[in-house]
Formats: C-alpha cells, sequence, structure tokens
C-alpha cells in the first residue's frame, strides 16, 4: 500500500473516460414485442439516438448521426418518440432536434426520415412532444408548442393531431388542434382504453407543476374531437405529477362504480395532497406511505407508474432513492423487485406483464431493466453496464442526515477519497466538494458518477447535499426553500461541510462548493455569502434574479422565482440581496465558471455581467477562469466540453488546495 498525499493520487479514471460514460438511456418504450429507447452519444456532438432491442436480444443503434432525437419543448423536452407495428414492420415517429419537426421512419425499409409537421420562422418555431400514434385515425396525438413571437414567452401550447400521411409538413393548417390554448401548459393525452375518453394535466403561471397541476377530462367524440373537458382533480396547492387509466382488474373484483364496472376503467393519478406523492385511484389511495409515488415534472412524459393489463400498476417508488415495485390496487399490497438497483429514472413503459424501466446503483451506471410482473424477476436487457475500469476505484457512498440551522434534517450522499492502493499519511485530512444539485426542485440519486470517482479516485472526496427544497421526502421538506431560496441551500450545504470537517473526515482548509444551474446559484451565492469554502466551480448558474424575473430565461420557469424568492413587485430588495451579480466583490476565493454559449435558460449574458462586477475598479481581483463553450445549451453534452470542464476544475483544486494530480492539465487563473 503506497502512502501519498490526497489528491495526487494515480487514477485510471480520466476526463475522457468519465465523459464517454455521461448522460443515460431514456423514453423508453415498446415498438411490438421490441424494447426502445433513447442513449446519449457524448462523442458525436451529444446527440441522442434511437436504440432497440430486437427480440433476439441484439441491440442496435435505429438513426446514424446527424439525427438527434430529444424535444425542446419548455426548453427541457419531453418524451420525443413513439412507435408501433405497421404491416409488420417497425413505424416510428420522433423529434429531431435540430428544427424540432417530427418525422416518421421505417427502419429496413431504405430511405430517410420523412418529415411530419412543417418549419414556423416564428421565434422558437413549432416544437412537439409525447407523441402518440393512433394509426387507427391516421394521426399522431402531441403537444404542440408554438411561438407567436420572439420573445421566450411568447407562445401557446395545445394538445394537436398531426397527419401521419406528411400532409402537414408543409402545411400548418393541417395541424389539427385538440385544445383551445386557454391553460399555460399541457401535458400529452392519455387515451381510456375503450378510446372514449382523455386525460391530461394543465397548470399556469405563477404555479410549477410540483406546486399546483389539475387533472383534465374531456369525451372524445367518434370524429376524433375533444369536448366536454372538465377539471377533476387538483388545484393550486396540489402537485399531480402524473395521469393515466387503470386497466381492468382479473375477476372483475374492482372498481365499485357502476359507469367504472362498465368499462373497466379508473383514472389513475399520483398526488401529493397527504404531503407525499401517493397514487390514488379516482379520489381513493392505493398504497398511502410516507414515499414519494411521483417527482418533480421536469419534462414532459415523464412516468413513475404504469398500469398492465392485468389491473396491477408498476411504480417506481421511494424515500430518497427509489425502488420498482408492482402494485395490486384492490390489497393495496406492494412487491420491489429484487436486484442491486438504487435508483430507478421517472420512464416506464408495459407490455402485457413486462415492464420496462431505466435503473442504476452505486456500482453500475443506469441501464435498461426488464421486470416480470408475474414472476418478480428482473434482468438487464439493455445499455449493459461495463466497468470500464476494475470496480475497486469505484467510490463507496455514504449515506448520511446532518444537522443544519434550527435543528432541521439534511440529507446528503458523501464520497470519501477511495484508492485500492493508496492512502494517505495518517496526520493528513482530505479536501472536499460539496456539490449542490440543479433544480432546485430536484434531488441527487444515489448512483455510480464516474465524474465523482474522477475526484475520488484521486483523493478528494466528494459529498452531494440534497438541501431543504429537494424532492423525494415530501412536501414539507421541499417547501422549506419557499422565499428562502440563497439561504436555506446555502445554509444546508455550509452545515454539511462543517460537519464533516468537526468530525475529523475533511480538512476545513480545503472545502470547495460546485453546483450547476440553481447549483451554480447556490455555488455563487456561497462564495459570496459565507467564508466556508476555499474556491468553487461554478456552471451554467442562476446569477441575477431581477435580470431572470424580467425576460431573462425560459416560459417554463418566469415565474419560478415567485416561490423561491417571492415576486418581484413585493420584495424588489430582496432580489438585489441575495443576487450573486449583485455580490460579486464579496467573492474572495479563486473559482471556475463554465457557461454553455447556447443556453437559453440560464443565459451567458448573466456570466458576463457578474465578472464585470467582479473585475471592476471597485471590485478586488480575485483569481478566476470563465470557459464558454460553443454549442452547448443548458448542461453540457459534448465529449470535449465535459473533459475540458473536469480537467479545468481539477486544476483549481490543485492549485488552491496545494495538491499534486499526475497529468493533470493547467488552468489559467486571471488575477
Amino acid at each position: 500500500m503506497r502512502v501519498l498525499p490526497y489528491g495526487s493520487w494515480p487514477s485510471p479514471i480520466d476526463a475522457a473516460l468519465a465523459a464517454a460514460h455521461d448522460g443515460r438511456p431514456d423514453h423508453v418504450g415498446f415498438v411490438g414485442d421490441e424494447v426502445w429507447w433513447t442513449a446519449p452519444r457524448p462523442a458525436e456532438n451529444g446527440r441522442r439516438t434511437l436504440m432497440r432491442r430486437r427480440v433476439d436480444g441484439v441491440e442496435e443503434s435505429v438513426l446514424p448521426a446527424p439525427w438527434n432525437v430529444r424535444s425542446r419543448v419548455v426548453e427541457y423536452g419531453g418524451h420525443p418518440w413513439a412507435g408501433t407495428v405497421a404491416a409488420g414492420r417497425p413505424l416510428v415517429v420522433f423529434t429531431h432536434f435540430d428544427d424540432q419537426r417530427l418525422y416518421a421512419y421505417e427502419p429496413g425499409r431504405g430511405g430517410e426520415p420523412r418529415p411530419l409537421t412543417p418549419v414556423s420562422a416564428v421565434g422558437g418555431g413549432l416544437r412537439w412532444a409525447e407523441p402518440r400514434l393512433l394509426p387507427e385515425r391516421g394521426e399522431i396525438w402531441c403537444v404542440l408548442e408554438e411561438f407567436t413571437g420572439d420573445g421566450p414567452t411568447d407562445l401557446r401550447r395545445v394538445l394537436a393531431a398531426v397527419p401521419l400521411d406528411g400532409w402537414a409538413a408543409g402545411d400548418r393548417t393541417a395541424v389539427r388542434e385538440l385544445t383551445d390554448d386557454s391553460r399555460r401548459f399541457v401535458t400529452g393525452a392519455r387515451l381510456s382504453p375503450d378510446g372514449r375518453r382523455a386525460a391530461w394535466l394543465a397548470w399556469d403561471h405563477p404555479l410549477m407543476p410540483w406546486e399546483g397541476t389539475d387533472v383534465v377530462v374531456a369525451d372524445v367524440t367518434a370524429d376524433g374531437r375533444l369536448s366536454d373537458a372538465r377539471v377533476v382533480a387538483g388545484g393550486p396547492g396540489e402537485s399531480i405529477a402524473q395521469v393515466d387509466w387503470t386497466r381492468p382488474a382479473s375477476g372483475g373484483q374492482w372498481p365499485a362504480d357502476a359507469a367504472a364496472r362498465t368499462t373497466g376503467e379508473g383514472l389513475l393519478y399520483t398526488s401529493d395532497r397527504s404531503g407525499w406523492w401517493n397514487l390514488y385511484r379516482d379520489d381513493e389511495p392505493l398504497c398511502p406511505r410516507a414515499e414519494e409515488f411521483g417527482g418533480a415534472l421536469w419534462k414532459l412524459g415523464q412516468s413513475w407508474f404504469a398500469p398492465l393489463d392485468n389491473g396491477l400498476v408498476a411504480v417506481v417508488h421511494g424515500r430518497g432513492s427509489t425502488a420498482l415495485g408492482v402494485l395490486d390496487p384492490h390489497s393495496g399490497e406492494l412487491v420491489d423487485a429484487a436486484g442491486p438497483w438504487t435508483e430507478f429514472a421517472p420512464t416506464l413503459a408495459v407490455r402485457g406483464e413486462a415492464v420496462v424501466a431505466v435503473a442504476a446503483s452505486p456500482r453500475s451506471a443506469y441501464e435498461v431493466v426488464e421486470l416480470d410482473a408475474r414472476t418478480g424477476r428482473a434482468r438487464v436487457i439493455g445499455a449493459a453496464h461495463d466497468d470500464a475500469v476494475d470496480p475497486v476505484h469505484y467510490p463507496e457512498p455514504r449515506i448520511r442526515t446532518f444537522t443544519g440551522p434550527d435543528g432541521r434534517e439534511v440529507h446528503a450522499h458523501v464520497y470519501p477519497p477511495h484508492h485500492p492502493g493508496v492512502v494517505a499519511p495518517g496526520h493528513e485530512l482530505p479536501p472536499y466538494v460539496v456539490r449542490a444539485h440543479g433544480g432546485p426542485t430536484d434531488r441527487v440519486p444515489l448512483v455510480l458518477d464516474l465524474e465523482i470517482a474522477y475526484f475520488t479516485s484521486r483523493g478528494i472526496g466528494v459529498a452531494e447535499v440534497d438541501y431543504g427544497g429537494s424532492t423525494g421526502y415530501g412536501r414539507r421538506y421541499r417547501e422549506r426553500l419557499r422565499e428562502q431560496w440563497g439561504v436555506v441551500d446555502v445554509e444546508d450545504c455550509a452545515a454539511v461541510a462543517l460537519a464533516l470537517a468537526d468530525e475529523g473526515a475533511a480538512d476545513r482548509d480545503r472545502l470547495a462548493i460546485r453546483g450547476g444551474s440553481a447549483g451554480g446559484w447556490t455555488a455563487a451565492a456561497s462564495l459570496a455569502g459565507t467564508d466556508v469554502y476555499a474556491c468553487g466551480t461554478i456552471r451554467y448558474p442562476v446569477l441575477d434574479l431581477v435580470g431572470w424575473a424580467t425576460g431573462g430565461t425560459h416560459d417554463f420557469e418566469s415565474h419560478y422565482l415567485d416561490s423561491l424568492v417571492g415576486r418581484l413587485a413585493d420584495v424588489p430588495a430582496r432580489y438585489a440581496e441575495r443576487s450573486p451579480v449583485e455580490h460579486a466583490h464579496r467573492i474572495t476565493v479563486p473559482f471556475l465558471l463554465l457557461q454553455g454559449l447556447d443556453d437559453v435558460i440560464c443565459p451567458p449574458a448573466q456570466c458576463e455581467r457578474f465578472l464585470e462586477r467582479l473585475t471592476r475598479p471597485a471590485g478586488r481581483p480575485v483569481p478566476h477562469a470563465y470557459l464558454a463553450f460553443e454549442g452547448e445549451g443548458h448542461g453540457f453534452r459534448r465529449a470535449s466540453t465535459t473533459v475540458r470542464a473536469l480537467e479545468a476544475e481539477l486544476s483549481l483544486y490543485a492549485q488552491v488546495f496545494g495538491l499534486n494530480p499526475p497529468g493533470a492539465a493547467n488552468l489559467e487563473l486571471v488575477r
């Protein structure tokens, strides 16, 4: 066993390896008996391809570069594809990222995908998400986001039907609108098994979907229109994250009401009216628990449950981490799938008694998993994890609950430095990087992340904090951040950092803060408002609250600050008080600022204003570096970007903490 200082350990996990494993499979679905999903391609300019697993087990990419299966609806996107079998062959429709048009493609028939929707030159154009193929009607039903002007909030959203024959490819009027645009946000329609009703979610500004949503139900007429749309559940103080229809139960033992007995259908949704996202059939709880059976609806089409044809329901649930289970709605019995996985992504698909999900663990990256609901047996069927290095180099997470201000609980995952062949001198304490997740209404998954391993294998600890405001711990925990953004998140991250130092697990003088998006806000606010950290890494951040609230971001989050900070008209001083851009002069420690130049959620103009305040004559010069990446939006997708960003981050810590990592790239800090 070698003895080397922390931060100087040799590691087989370099930045290129971490970048190659960035991203995860997503948006699973069935095309006939085949399982399909989208998959990242970091080395191909960060595009996402469409994958299929044939019935013989062969796994292959369906679409070559440059096809990029990704929607931009609400900027974070939504389920971008759907498929069926027509004339014995697969038929898929998908959204292509570059032009946001819907395309139809028949693999094996030759030829390129054919466009189904037109191009609009107005603002951000026409965008589509959650397509649902209805070949018997010759249509695709989906969410349409249509820009009406050049501003980020000049748009409308409706449910729409697109002709499958391509008639609308050059004619916007051929798109049949199913709803009006009286609701600001809608999710895709879910048709009842008999096809006579449709259900979807809707909400309006200033609410976010994890604050208040409505379930809307409409009748489907014989000619394919939606009529008599009415709100049947939800409200401004109740978040409903997903809605669907139950299937007839075996033996006809339920439901009890006469109408549902006739159709064998009921409305299934996940609501947080109890303080936890639990599953309901109509107004009856099916498995009331202090656990989450839903989450924050950041992308349209996310699914935490899927009803099976036998009346059972596949569910993703948990407190903090998640499991995949099968629920009997009649008895309330819930049986979880056996396996090593500690995290299931919010994407599910079912066919017969087969349930397909995407799962990961601290020892494996995300992979496509199939559960046999009859036997309870689960197995990996796609995107199987392959150890790129000996797993002895992987970090070992510790699930911790710390005590924050006022005695409140703060949840975190702590990854101590770890190397199978190296230890540090007995007198030395390790440096630690505290990571604040984005959102901020989100949480950190308990999974293998080679970007974390990149640091821990070199002797740098990492602590991921589910600060107050995070999902996974009930609505009360989530609402700790109400009007307290920039306070509670900053305090909770500091509480974890200082607790690790007080325990003797971390070096008090070598603590760093790091985050992206909302986590970038927390990192910047922490550097400007505390003396806890010796340096920080700020990635595509929110920095200017006033700018963000007055047209400086996209429509989806344009009123988010109303709940996170308070209405600007009511508390203007609070916006200035908390914005890092107003307090850049208070930062006295080195930092790294990373930004995508195509980011419309956190535009680069915020970073530019922040740096101007930092370097103006009245300010004090602080060592820093600003790396801006062309072709990157909100969140980095290209392998080359991830490599540069990781190497720069390591170089920052090496310079500030006095580390000597072998082969470290040099980051020039402006002084």
